[in-house]
C-alpha cells in the first residue's frame, strides 16, 4: 500500500494516537482525535515499529459502529482483536479466546457461555459486591488516606472475580499478577518482556483448567458449573474453551472496571460540584454509570483485519490491511453527542460505545459492569463522602487501557449503613 500523506494537528505536530507514552503523559488525546473525526476519519496511521506496515485509524462513531457489526469485512479472528502483531504461536493460543474469534465460532461459543450471564446469576452478586466495597474502605479507614488505585479500584474487580468463579480470595494477587502481564504490557513497572505473555497465559490457563476440574467434581450454584454444564443439545465448553473465558473475563472484568472506576473518580475530583449534585440526588446514579463509561473509554481500542476490500470515510480499505478501531474517539464524536467535552452525569440519551460497538463482540458482562460500578459509587458516597485528591495522579502508559496507576485521595470514612 501507497503510504498516505502525512497528517498534521492544529499544533502543527504529525498525528500519532498510538505511542503508548502519549497517554501516559496526558491522557487521551482528545485534540488529535477531534482533528481525524473533522478532517481524516478513516486515517491512514504509521506503525511505531520500524518495517512494520501501518494501521487504517477510524475514529468517528458511525464507522466503529459499522465497523463492529460487520465481522464478515472486517474479521476480529484473521489476526486476533489487538494492536500487537502476535507470532504464530501466539495466534494459536489466543485465538481460542471468544474475543478473538468470528461467526460462526464465536456464536457457538458465546451462546454457551450467556448462559452463565443471566440475569439471576448476576444479581446474585450484588450484595457480595457491596460487601467487598465495605470492606475495602474498612481497610483503608483508619488511615484517612490512601491511593485509590491500590486500596480500591484495583482489588475491588479481583475480590468480584474471585467471588464470580468461586475461587480462593487468597489467590487474588496472583489473578492480579496473571491479567497485568496480559493487558498492560507496553508499561515497563508490569512488564518487562512482551515475549514472556506466553508463559503467563499458559500458568493462568493451567490454574482455570485445574478449577474446572474441582468444580466438575464438586458442582455449585455458580457461574462456573453454570458454564461446564452442558447445554439442551449436550454441548458444553471444552476445558480449555473454559480457561481461555476466564482470561477473557480476567482482562475485561478486572482492568475495564478498575479503569472505570479510578477515571471516573478523577473525572469527579475535576468537577466537586457534580460530586455534590450526585450526593444529593442518587437518582442520577444511572445516568452517571453511563457517563463514566463514555467520558473514560477504558478499552481505548480493538484491532480488525480487513477481508476484503471496504470503502469507508471515502477511502478504500484493502483486503489484508490492519484496522483499528478508536473507542475513545467515537465516543466524543460531535456528531452523535451534544458538547461531548462536558463530562455530564444527567446526559440522556447516552449512545456511547464504551461496551463495544454493537455487533458479535458486544460485552457479555455489560450487565455486571454496569452494576459493578452503580454499587461502588453508591457505597463510595455512603462511605466516603468527602473523598478529595492528596496528589497528583499517575497514568498507565498503554495504548490499549486508559487507566491510572496511582490517585491519591483523602477521606472521613463513615459507618457502614445498618
Amino acid at each position: 500500500m501507497t503510504q498516505q500523506d502525512v497528517a498534521l494537528a492544529p499544533t502543527g505536530r504529525e498525528i500519532d494516537v498510538i505511542d503508548p507514552g502519549v497517554y501516559e503523559r496526558g491522557g487521551i488525546p482528545h485534540e488529535q482525535f477531534a482533528w481525524l473525526r473533522e478532517n481524516d476519519p478513516v486515517h491512514w496511521h504509521a506503525d511505531p515499529n520500524e518495517g512494520v506496515p501501518g494501521f487504517w485509524a477510524i475514529t468517528r462513531h458511525e464507522d466503529v459502529v459499522r465497523a463492529s457489526r460487520r465481522p464478515d469485512l472486517l474479521s476480529s479472528q484473521a489476526r486476533t482483536a489487538m494492536f500487537e502483531e502476535f507470532s504464530d504461536d501466539d495466534m494459536a493460543l489466543y485465538g481460542q479466546i471468544m474475543l478473538f474469534q468470528d461467526p460462526p465460532d464465536h456464536t457457538k461459543l458465546r451462546s454457551m457461555v450467556n448462559k452463565g450471564f443471566t440475569p439471576r446469576m448476576i444479581g446474585k452478586l450484588e450484595q457480595h459486591i457491596r460487601d467487598i466495597c465495605n470492606k475495602l474502605i474498612d481497610e483503608a479507614a483508619p488511615l484517612g488516606e490512601c491511593d485509590f488505585v491500590e486500596h480500591f479500584a484495583a482489588p475491588l474487580p479481583l475480590y468480584t472475580i474471585c467471588e464470580l468463579l468461586g475461587a480462593p480470595l487468597d489467590q487474588r494477587q496472583q489473578i492480579f499478577h496473571w491479567s497485568n502481564q496480559l493487558v498492560a504490557f507496553n508499561d515497563p513497572e508490569f512488564i518487562g518482556d512482551r515475549s514472556e505473555s506466553q508463559l503467563y497465559a499458559a500458568e493462568f490457563a493451567g490454574w482455570a483448567v485445574e478449577l474446572a476440574r474441582a468444580r466438575a467434581s464438586t458442582p455449585r450454584d455458580d457461574i462456573v458449573t453454570k458454564l461446564l454444564t452442558p447445554d439442551e443439545n449436550g454441548e458444553r465448553i471444552t476445558e480449555d474453551q473454559f480457561a481461555m473465558f476466564v482470561i477473557m473475563l480476567s482482562i475485561a472484568g478486572n482492568e475495564t472496571t478498575r479503569t472505570a472506576t479510578a477515571g471516573g473518580m478523577q473525572a469527579f475530583f475535576e468537577r466537586p460540584e457534580l460530586w455534590e449534585r450526585l450526593r444529593a440526588d442518587r437518582s442520577l446514579l444511572p445516568t452517571t454509570i453511563e457517563e463514566i463509561v463514555r467520558w473514560v473509554s477504558p478499552i481505548n481500542q480493538f484491532r480488525r483485519t480487513a477481508m476484503e476490500d471496504v470503502e469507508m470515510g471515502g477511502k478504500t480499505i484493502k483486503a489484508g490491511d490492519k484496522v483499528v478501531l478508536f473507542y475513545s474517539s467515537a465516543n466524543m464524536d460531535e456528531a452523535v453527542f451534544d458538547d461531548p467535552s462536558a463530562f455530564d452525569i444527567a446526559r440522556d440519551p447516552n449512545p456511547h460505545i464504551g461496551f463495544g460497538g454493537g455487533g458479535p463482540h458486544f460485552c457479555l458482562g455489560t450487565h455486571l459492569a454496569r452494576m459493578n460500578l452503580k454499587v461502588v459509587f453508591d457505597t463510595i458516597l455512603d462511605r466516603m463522602p468527602d473523598i478529595r485528591p492528596a496528589g497528583e495522579p499517575r497514568r498507565l502508559r498503554s495504548n490499549f487501557v486508559n487507566g491510572f496507576k496511582e490517585l491519591p485521595v483523602r477521606f472521613t470514612p463513615s459507618a457502614p449503613k445498618a
